[in-house]
């Protein structure tokens, strides 16, 4: 029985020895499949990375040309607005004259230069008068 028993105890150890041996051989091909895993994704990052630099400089052209239309046409629209707005205030300012005359009202521009016709005119009134004192006192001088 003990060569039956050295003989168990043989094949336990090579069974131990291959299973050992095929642990090994498992552990080797994970880690081979993880470092190559790791080579491929930072492989395809960087491929990822190169393709979106070439995607934003096809883009940006583009985008940037519908940024400058976009402009163009706010500034448009814009100068349009304008122009609109001009009018209207133009068409309101003739409306309210128009109504303002016909209620006897005047505007600004025409109370300003009465005020500035009378002012001469009392001006002028102020000198005849003047003038006419002197006349006077001449004529009383006279006599």
């Amino acid at each position: 029985m003990s060569s039956d028993n050295q003989n168990d105890q043989d094949r336990d150890a090579q069974l131990a020895g291959k299973i050992k041996g095929s642990a090994r051989q498992i552990w080797l091909a994970g880690l081979g499949a993880y470092t190559k895993a790791e080579e491929d994704a930072g492989k395809f990052f960087d491929r990822l990375v190169h393709e979106g630099e070439e995607l934003e400089s096809k883009t940006r052209g583009v985008v940037e040309r519908h940024v400058r239309n976009v402009e163009g046409r706010v500034e448009e629209v814009k100068e349009r607005a304008t122009g609109t707005w001009d009018r209207l205030e133009g068409l309101f300012d003739e409306r309210v004259s128009g109504a303002l005359k016909r209620l006897g009202i005047h505007r600004r521009e025409e109370i300003e230069a009465l005020e500035a016709r009378i002012a001469a005119l009392e001006s002028e009134l102020s000198t005849v008068r003047k003038e006419q004192k002197k006349a006077r006192k001449a004529d009383n001088s006279k006599q």
